[in-house]
């Protein structure tokens, strides 16, 4: 069946920006999307997965290595030719084992052959694609610590009867969830370079445009794919584009302090909000063709970049979108 494509998504920009500078910078850290029941959170994960370009990957390889990874994990990583492979979009579900997320060993191959050998997970599945994981807040603690590690290491270590791999496992990872099924674990929801928040549309003329382009593609999902082709092939155009250009990009001092000076004032935790602001300011400026990283960058990113990382005050009880619109306005007018 066709994926819905990515650019007939209506009514949900902040989400949609999101996921596109993700795809421009994964090293932003993924991202978090909060919000109501059926608001296209996973259609446009998937949607955005199926739009971009086949990533190039040794050919056999369990892990779908790049040439560089199979000079970092000798022995590992396939040593096929390179052939092109979809980017992967790995689901984890809530009520996976840790074997099934992690690997573990081939019992099949074992009895068989009494051979010890290891059969990769989901996180070896999702390397150099996405990671989505559904109800997130609702993830087992101990997932949670895996999904952590990893993140952070950029790669998955095996210890266990009697095996001992370690493989590459890069991914941006994608979260949804309703907070009224409960929080995410502050640990975990920190590791997500953004964070969006995902509403039901207010307006009634863009609940109509959703009812009839959901309707046209449940008719005719192939036709409804070819009409909107164009346009998605314009906004893989512009991520790669942005990719390109995301090395030449830097912020001058003057975004730099501006970062700085909004962090301090909405009380964002440690360091990693303004590290991920200016990476994110930087992505999206780069999406946009710019030839410099501006405040206008910095601004636009700033409340999906840091609403997830504010000190609770109790003197406060605005949401963290209203408080960081209110600092912006307050320090840059």
């Amino acid at each position: 069946m066709a994926r819905f494509p990515f650019s007939a998504i209506v009514g949900q920009d902040e989400m949609k920006q999101a996921l596109l500078i993700a795809a421009v910078d994964p090293s932003i850290g993924g991202v978090m999307v909060f919000g109501d029941r059926g608001t296209g959170k996973s259609t446009a994960a998937r949607a955005l997965a199926g739009l971009l370009p086949p990533i190039m990957a040794a050919n056999g390889c369990l892990y779908g290595c790049s040439p560089d990874d199979q000079a970092r994990y000798p022995g590992v990583c396939g040593t096929g030719k390179m052939v092109k492979r979809a980017v992967p979009f790995v689901d984890l579900p809530l009520g996976a084992t840790e074997d099934r997320v992690i690997g573990s060993l081939d019992l099949e191959r074992a009895l068989r052959s009494g051979e010890k050998a290891f059969e990769p997970g989901l996180l070896a599945k999702a390397h150099r694609g996405f990671l989505y994981i559904d109800e997130i807040n609702l993830l087992e603690d101990h997932l949670v610590d895996l999904l952590l590690d990893v993140a952070a290491s950029g790669e998955n270590v095996v210890e266990r009867e009697g095996l001992s791999v370690r493989h590459p496992a890069k991914f941006v990872l994608i979260g949804s969830g309703n907070p009224e099924e409960g929080e995410l674990r502050p640990q975990l929801l920190d590791r997500f370079g953004l964070s969006v928040e995902v509403r039901s549309p207010k307006d009634i003329e863009v609940r109509i445009a959703i009812m009839r382009l959901v309707a046209e593609n449940e008719r005719d999902p192939e036709g409804f794919a070819a009409r909107w082709a164009g346009e998605d092939e314009k906004i893989l155009k512009r991520v790669a584009r942005g990719k390109a250009r995301l090395t030449k990009l830097e912020a001058g001092e003057d975004v730099l302090r501006d970062a700085a000076e909004l962090c301090l004032a909405v009380g964002a935790d440690g360091l990693r909000g303004e590290l991920t602001l200016m990476r994110a300011a930087r992505a999206l400026a780069a999406l946009d063709g710019a030839k410099a990283v501006t405040r206008k960058h910095m601004v636009a990113i700033a409340p999906s970049a840091l609403r997830h990382r504010l000190r609770r005050d109790v003197l406060d009880e605005t949401g963290s979108t209203v408080r960081i619109t209110r600092a912006i306005t307050e320090l840059f007018g």
